[in-house]
């Protein structure tokens, strides 16, 4: 761009002979050329639910905003695709809005590309505008309680990963030639392992559950699935619709402990409409329990309240039994007492919740909560620079052009409604920092360098698709879910980009 061209203008708009005057002028009309020409590009690292969200929301709101969403992973999609129930399809829909968000020309998918492996944050940051931190929380949080190391005591996410597909799960084989499971944990994700352990084969077979997991469960000797918790009805995690589907289960009893219901139904007027709700169907349900015999199969959903794991007892390295410290609660809190219960059980998964890892050294992590170190989505320098440690001024207190959102920024909390306005809130700060001129579009940036680097790119996974849904319907199933990395890369690289 010639500077002479706009003197005149100049001159106009800044009336007076000091020439200094006038550069600086000329100077603030080209930085403000080359920033609305300079497309913005962001890179979006993680293909769950928390960056399509995020891209979804950044598209709309940040014009001709480029964003390239890698996975390390060859298919889209995270938790939606590897952590929903596969009896839940309704759930998984959300699928194809992410689809539109992933088929927009201003964004590109590259899979089978990983942080801190194919590439460092550090280049990230040289070769992006902005990041966007969202690959999730992938590691089990520990009971670290004697013998958590014997055989059969695994952790809810494995057993989900195993009947969903994720790569590198389908060889866990779970052990289910014993008569119970006990899940410790009530959350969501321990009901949908109770429902999927005793639901009927029948039925499972219409989804897109793996063929290994639906033979190994056809035959299951498993009958009872214990659900324990450390606190009481009042403070069960799970929710109404997750308890609906245990109570219609066909062929399976639920039997709950009255004793774990004292003081419960009185409290029930004073509780907030979601807990006063499903507290009424957990009291209605205990009872009708006596009018109900134990189905012919034997099969029994057994929710047990007030109990903490404290000891993993077994022999020959196999799980027996899990012994208890019996729990009163104060103030909310599950508080030990001297009170100590043991029950015999074949197989335990813990489902204590996640935690996310640091993949790279650059990320300023906090280890003992698992999760990036963020404000609201900003991700916090290591050192905060300035004379006051308290600073608000951004580009003192926070790294530029880095944030993180969904698990990695919050913990392992909420459903996916949770995710996506955690993402929106996030992508908005993202929107709001070029907006305001806080990212500096100073120059166009190149993005990734994808030089020998075998990506899968959306055609790719496109391609994927076509073949699991192509396997499905020859069994009657939604689809097939591939396993293996190295088949999904032969599929991907014969699909034109």
């Amino acid at each position: 761009m010639q500077v002479s061209v706009y003197e005149g203008m100049f001159r106009k708009l800044f009336p007076t002979t000091n020439v200094v005057k006038v550069v600086a002028a000329q100077q603030w009309c080209i930085r403000r050329n080359v920033s609305s020409t300079v497309r913005p590009r962001i890179c979006i690292v993680g293909a769950g639910p928390a960056g399509f969200y995020a891209a979804q929301y950044i598209l709309k709101h940040l014009d001709s905003s480029d964003i390239d969403i890698v996975e390390k992973l060859p298919v889209p999609f995270g938790l939606v695709r590897f952590g929903v129930a596969p009896d839940h399809p309704e759930v998984k829909n959300v699928i194809n809005t992410f689809t539109k968000t992933a088929e927009n020309p201003r964004v590109r998918f590259l899979g089978n590309l990983s942080l801190g492996k194919d590439f460092t944050l550090e280049e990230l940051r040289e070769r992006y505008h902005a990041v966007l931190l969202t690959y999730g929380a992938e590691r089990d949080n520990t009971l670290n309680i004697p013998n958590e190391t014997l055989q059969n005591v695994l952790s809810a996410r494995e057993f989900v990963a195993w009947y969903n597909g994720l790569p590198g799960f389908e060889n866990l084989n779970p052990d289910l030639s014993g008569k119970s499971l006990t899940l410790l944990g009530q959350g969501n994700v321990a009901v949908d392992v109770a429902r999927i352990v005793l639901a009927s084969v029948d039925e499972l077979q219409k989804t897109d559950i793996t063929d290994y997991a639906l033979e190994a469960l056809s035959r299951s000797r498993i009958e009872t699935v214990h659900l324990v918790g450390r606190r009481g009805p009042l403070q069960a995690a799970f929710t109404i619709k997750e308890l609906r589907e245990m109570l219609k289960l066909p062929n399976c009893a639920t039997r709950w402990r009255a004793d774990d219901f004292d003081h419960v139904e009185e409290s029930i007027p004073n509780l907030p409409r979601p807990r006063k709700r499903i507290t009424e169907l957990m009291v209605k349900s205990l009872a009708e329990q006596g009018q109900n015999k134990i189905p012919p199969t034997g099969r029994c959903f057994q929710p047990t309240f007030f109990r903490s794991p404290i000891n993993f007892i077994g022999t020959n390295g196999k799980v027996e039994a899990v012994e208890y410290v019996v729990n009163k609660l104060a103030d909310g809190r599950a508080i030990p007492t001297e009170q100590r219960e043991t029950i015999a059980t074949d197989l335990v998964c813990r489902s204590i919740g996640y935690r996310a890892i640091s993949v790279d050294t650059h990320i300023n992590f906090d280890e003992r909560k698992g999760c990036v170190l963020n404000s609201g989505g900003r991700v916090l320098k290591r050192n905060l620079t300035g004379s006051d440690q308290t600073i608000d001024d951004i580009e003192d207190k926070y790294e530029p052009g880095l944030y993180a959102s969904g698990w990695l920024a919050t913990g392992p909390t909420g459903v996916i409604l949770t995710t996506m306005n955690n993402s929106f809130g996030v992508a908005d700060l993202v929107c709001r920092d070029f907006q305001s001129n806080t990212i500096r579009l100073k120059t166009s940036l190149p993005g990734l360098d994808l030089t020998g680097r075998p990506y899968v790119s959306w055609n790719g996974w496109k391609a994927i698709d076509a073949e699991e849904v192509r396997l499905g319907l020859a069994k009657g199933k939604p689809r097939e879910k591939l396993t293996c990395i190295k088949r999904m890369l032969q599929i991907a690289s014969n699909a034109s980009d």
